[in-house]
């Protein structure tokens, strides 16, 4: 379990599938992220018992710290390439009462430091609604660059939208410091005899 200041993300529990299948069913949320189609629960669960079975996929339940436990939202990396080192980053706060109070912005940079640290990646990337400007700001402030816009991409809502391409990269120092060459490289000989 990997703890933050105000949320934890760990592993997605039964308990959770029904919140999780209620939030795939919102309707006024899923304008900001996929075209609506109603999700069979039977499905559903099959996805969630899944979960842990697919090496190219990490998903943490968000939680907030305190004493009730419950599932807020997730978060997913997705096609993750070892040859690579990259992967697609997705998340879901899941009601509206819990949104806009820091907890996607917390959980974004946790899993981008998991992504950095113990999937040893490079690139992490996503594609997010453009009319979706709290999600644009999360990831411009957690150091997603924007990449390119693909116009007119999909049908949502009866309408048109475009998506926003963007990526983080691992963060150059920490690369240098993990790097077992770069330290080896920067070894003084009389220490090493």
């Amino acid at each position: 379990m990997l703890l933050g200041r105000h949320i934890s993300l760990g592993p997605v529990i039964p308990v959770d599938f029904p919140s999780m299948f209620c939030w795939a069913n919102d309707v006024d949320a899923a304008r900001f992220d996929f075209a609506y189609r109603p999700v069979d629960f039977v499905q559903h669960t099959q996805w969630c018992e899944n979960i842990g079975k697919d090496p190219t996929t990490v998903v943490f339940a968000i939680r907030k710290i305190g004493p009730d436990p419950a599932i807020i939202g997730y978060v997913r990396i997705f096609n993750i390439n070892g040859v690579h080192r990259s992967a697609e980053f997705g998340i879901r706060i899941g009601s509206e009462a819990q949104r806009g109070k820091g907890y996607g912005k917390e959980a974004t940079a946790m899993t981008l430091d998991f992504c950095w640290n113990h999937l040893n990646l490079n690139r992490v990337q996503l594609i997010a609604f453009r009319h979706n400007e709290r999600a644009l700001s999360v990831y411009d402030a957690s150091g997603f660059e924007r990449e390119g816009l693909l116009r007119r991409a999909v049908f949502i809502n009866g309408d048109w939208a475009d998506l926003v391409v963007m990526a983080a990269f691992r963060p150059a120092k920490q690369e240098r410091a993990s790097d077992p060459a770069s330290r080896s490289a920067a070894t003084p000989l009389a220490a090493v005899a």
